[in-house]
This record gives structure tokens, sequence and C-alpha cells, in this order.
């Protein structure tokens, strides 16, 4: 039964349709509109999704490219790895901490300013684990790692998305939805360099073209030629044979490079329409869960959401993010200390939210810019997450988004002066983010925004 509801909880698509059907029936609608509604929410994630599996299968090359071509060698970020690794000896525990996490979320959101319901399944999964090796390295065991676990997961799931929320009000042109993706650290670094570095700066979507380069505004188009001369030269520096020999299946490397850039803008395309779909669905339906269990709450959706408001940031802060996380490495390898590959595919959906984040605040420089940053702050927090880690922080991956990196190292950290400690860090936090609810008392005025 664990076993089932932690798949449930954990597959975004089921998550967000049991929302959207909750929703739907706490209004009371005609049976047609609940069904409608759950479907095409369902259907949209779906659609999210295979953008996404599209979009990783044409990037992930890269990273092998880059390796071969520079002979370059080091920890590799990536949540999917770390999570995979820790599961055999952390599974039971993860899974409780997340279905309690959720029940604590919701709590936390009810009797708190931040009315925020994270519904980035997979997530919340990956914070999970990461909260569960932190808190058994720190010595915690059983029923007092679940529930201390469960609390930790359940604040960080209100108090990163209000962290973004100023920006996405900025992004969207409205209060209606909110953010759930765990670099939150990194895009909002992103925000407030663009509102530094930005006066003047025209957005990105506003491109002055020469009639004959009209095209260059679709973005797919612009997002498949930048891609594909990435992609050229990658195949040119680890070596035609190499490529012809390894990776490509026999296929002639120049057309491997090609479909591949091609592909990477088909995956984001895919993932545009799938945003739109979930949009159109999920913020009516949402209204129940306001009305009823939490007053005023918003959905926080996963990064994807931000990618229609500002598409040719998406591209800009991909590849500004990737350099940051070169000359990052570069830094590292200076200093002589561990080296932090730039994976590409973390780099991609992080840099791309930084750049719209960056966008959204100062333009074309604040996307370059904070996305730059972004790549810089991904790479040094997940290398100060490593000692915290214990036995896994030895191998040769880690969690790579910052909120992990920030949960990590402050639990981590707390540890080190005791279990008490983090015990009471912990309630400390819980009781200012509770306490926000009496020190923001709602007036005729203020209602609205919150």
């Amino acid at each position: 039964m664990l076993h089932f509801i932690t798949d449930i909880l954990s597959t975004p698509a089921i998550l967000i349709g049991l929302v959207a059907l909750i929703g739907l029936t706490i209004q009371k609608k005609p049976s047609s509109d609940i069904i409608k509604g759950t479907v095409k929410t369902v259907l949209g994630f779906i659609v999210i999704g295979g953008g996404a599996g599209i979009l990783v299968n044409a990037v992930t090359p890269m990273g092998e490219l880059i390796e071969e071509g520079f002979q370059l060698h080091g920890v590799i970020p990536n949540n999917e790895a770390i999570y995979a690794t820790a599961m055999a000896e952390f599974g039971a525990s993860t899974s409780l901490i997340m279905a309690f996490g959720m029940v604590a979320n919701i709590f936390f959101a009810r009797f708190s300013k931040f009315k925020y319901i994270f519904l980035t399944g997979h997530h919340t999964l990956y914070m999970a684990c990461m909260i569960a090796i932190i808190l058994s390295v720190a010595g915690f065991s059983g029923i007092s790692m679940v529930v201390l676990g469960s609390v930790t997961l359940g604040l960080i799931m209100v108090i990163f998305p209000a962290m973004a929320q100023p920006f996405m009000r900025k992004i969207t042109g409205s209060d209606d939805v909110a953010f759930a993706h765990f670099s939150t650290v990194g895009y909002v670094t992103a925000g407030l360099i663009g509102k530094w570095v930005g006066k003047g700066s025209k957005s990105t979507e506003e491109m002055n073209l020469p009639k004959n380069l009209v095209f260059l505004r679709d973005s797919s188009i612009s997002i498949s030629l930048t891609m594909a001369v990435i992609y050229l030269v990658l195949v040119i520096a680890a070596g035609p044979e190499y490529v012809l020999q390894n990776m490509s299946g026999g296929q002639n490397p120049i057309v491997y490079a090609l479909m591949n850039a091609i592909g990477f803008a088909a995956g984001v395309f895919v993932i545009l329409q799938g945003v739109r779909l979930v949009l159109a669905e999920i913020v009516p339906a949402f209204t129940g869960i306001s009305q009823k269990i939490v007053p005023d709450a918003k959905p926080a959706l996963d990064c994807p959401i931000v990618f229609p408001y500002a598409q040719n940031a998406v591209l800009v802060g991909f590849l500004c993010s990737f350099i940051g996380g070169l000359v990052s490495m570069a830094l590292l390898g200076a200093m002589s200390m561990t080296l932090i590959l730039p994976g590409v595919v973390p780099h991609f959906f992080t840099g791309a939210t930084a750049g719209v984040f960056g966008n959204a605040t100062g333009g074309r420089r604040g996307a370059a810019i904070g996305a730059f940053a972004n790549g810089i702050v991904i790479t040094f927090l997940t290398l100060w997450l490593l000692p915290v880690l214990g036995d896994l922080g030895f191998a040769n991956t880690t969690f790579s988004d910052s909120d992990f990196a920030v949960t990590g190292i402050f639990l981590g950290y707390l540890a080190m002066a005791g279990k008490e400690a983090v015990v009471a860090g912990v309630a400390i936090i819980a009781g200012l983010v509770l306490a926000t609810n009496f020190m923001h008392k709602k007036t005729p005025d203020t209602a609205q925004n919150h």
C-alpha cells in the first residue's frame, strides 16, 4: 500500500489530476465538467512529461560529447542518479517523509501566510530522499526521522514558493499560479540580478530583425539553429569517429548532430503546448481547494510553467547558465578542488527558468547575467553539499539544484552541533512560518494580496 501511495504522489500527472478532481468535486461541478477537467489536466502533464523526455534524450549526449571532446572528469550533479543510488537504503523513510510532508504542506499553507500547495511530485520525492539521507547521517531513525523530516519538507514546500512569488507575479502578470521547483535560490538570484543590471534593457522577446531574418522570431527555429551550431562544434571536438562508433549507432555524425538539435527544439515545443493545456484547467479547478481546504491557496507548479512567457529567454538562460557552470568548473580546477561538471539537463531546466526570471526584471541583460549567476550558484552549492551527504557524498553524483543544497547544508551543519540543534532549528522555522499568520493580519485592503 505504501508503495502504491508513493507511486501516486510521485507521478506528477496523477497527482495533479487528483488535485483537479478534488477541486472540481468540491465546487459541485457537473460530472461531465469533472471528467473533462481531470482528464485534460492529466493529459497536459503527460504532454509536458513527453516533451521533457524528448528534450532530455536530445540533450543528454551533449554531456558525453563534452567529456570526450575536452577530457573532463568529476562529479556530475543529477537528482535522478543520486535518488536511485540512495533508494536501496532510504526507500521506506523517503516514502513516509514524502507522504506526511505533503500533509504538513497543507497544514502550513492553512495556518500561515504562505498559501502555496506544492504540486511538483518528483521534486517532492527527491527532497524527501535528501532529507532522509541528511537526518540519517545526523543520527535520526524511525519515527523521529519521519516526523522531523515531514515537518522540514512541509516547511520548504511553502517557503520556497513564497520566495519566488514576487517574481512569478512579474512573469505571469497575475497572482493565480505559484512556482514549485527546488532551485528557487538560483531563480531568485537571477531575478535580483536582473533588477540590478537590466535597467533599460529590452526583453528577450523583442527582436528587431531584418526582413530576411524575421523567421528567427519563431523560437522553435532559433532554438533549432542555435543548438545545431553547438552540437556540430561538440561533434567535431569529440571526433566524428568516436561519435560514429559509440553514440550515433552508425548514423552520420553530422546528421546525428542536426537531429539532436531539432529534437531539443521539439521537446521545448511540446512542453509549451502541455503547459498551456494544464494552465487552462488547473487554475479554475483549484478554486474549490482554495475555498474549502486552504482559503486563498495557490497551486505551485513545475518550472516549465514559466517557459511560454519568455520563450527566447529559455534558450538564452540555458546557454548562459551552462557557461556559468563551465567558468565555475575552471575556477574549481584552478583551486585544486573537486570538479563539478556542468550537467546539461539540470543546466537546461534551471538555466532556462533563471533566464525567464532574469528577463522579467532586467530584460536581455537580466536573462543572460542572471542565468550565468545561476550556473555559478548551482555549481558551488552542490560542491558544499557533498560533505554532509555521508558515504553518498563520495559517489560520482549529487543533488543538482540549489534548494537541495541550501536545505542539505542547513540541516547538515545543524547536525554537527547535535540532534537537539536540528530539532530546535526546524522548530524555530516552523514557529516563524506559523507566526506570519498573526504578523500579517488581513485587512479589507490587503486580503486580496494573500
